[in-house]
């Protein structure tokens, strides 16, 4: 007696338990909401010091950082990154805690984007 394989056109009504593919459908996940963290000009913060946080806390070169920091200085505030609700709230927390350590009334906001 040899063996071979059972194949659908061997089974009369044509239903194999086996070969039948079930489909779940995933609901489709969304991509969780961006948030702007915005730097605030003040009278009294040194243009220096704002360019050393936005490297430190932001990644950018010295001439991005000098770029966004006039641009502060220029229109009142700038958009530094847009990032996440837990990475922009650690960014400006981070940033206002800095800035007060240094007595620095420099002020860090998000809004959703």
């Amino acid at each position: 007696m040899s063996l071979r394989p059972i194949t659908l056109s061997d089974r009369k009504d044509g239903n194999d338990p086996e070969s039948t593919v079930i489909t779940k459908t995933r609901p489709k996940t969304q991509r969780p909401p961006l948030y702007k963290v915005l730097l605030l000009n003040d009278d009294y913060t040194p243009m220096e010091f704002v360019v050393h946080i936005l490297e430190r806390f932001f990644g950018l070169s010295h001439a991005q950082a000098f770029e966004i920091m006039l641009t502060v200085h220029k229109k009142g505030l700038a958009v530094v990154g847009v990032f996440s609700f837990e990475v922009a709230e650690t960014k400006v927390a981070q940033v206002m805690d800095f800035a007060r350590r240094h007595q620095h009334p420099l002020q860090c906001t998000m809004e959703k984007e």
